[in-house]
């Protein structure tokens, strides 16, 4: 299939790439809603969910994998130790709340039972974030040091 030659000024192509941004981003926080929701609300078990789980995961996967091997890390946050930990807090506390929140509404009379599950969670989701931000800081850190040792392309 033969490319055609793009019809769109430079304002055009960014503000298209502004739309497909902003796409992208409610497609991420929609599914997290769909999936919370459905998780917690509704009932559903991870089987009625898979569909949105799968679907979430390629999208976080490719946004993260496209970002380091870019060497692009965050706009905001720095790729240290304090900030995976503030992260690695703020979804461990998510995850808490919402797994305590499920447990009292399947099990309403096991109030230290949900308290217990609920901090559970939060450790796991703590530990498990900040592993996998630690291990993508260092990859990072590797992309841009192999990015400022290469020679500039076309003698920039």
């Amino acid at each position: 299939m033969r490319k055609s030659k793009n019809n769109l000024d430079e304002r055009q192509e960014q503000m298209l790439l502004r739309i497909e941004h902003n796409g992208c981003w409610i497609a991420f926080w929609g599914l997290v809603a769909v999936i919370i929701i459905q998780r917690v609300v509704l009932d559903f078990d991870s089987g009625n969910i898979a569909g949105e789980l799968i679907v979430f995961m390629m999208l976080a996967l490719y946004i993260a994998v496209g970002c380091i091997r870019r060497g692009i890390w965050d706009r905001r946050l720095r790729p240290d130790t304090a900030s995976n930990r503030i992260v690695s807090l703020t979804a461990a506390l998510i995850t808490g709340i919402l797994r305590f929140a499920y447990m009292i509404k399947n099990f309403p009379h096991m109030i230290l039972n949900a308290i217990a599950a609920g901090m559970i969670a939060a450790a796991v989701a703590f530990a498990v974030c900040f592993a996998v931000l630690q291990f993508s800081a260092v990859l990072f850190r590797k992309k841009q040091a192999k990015m400022e040792e290469e020679p500039p392309e076309n003698g920039e």
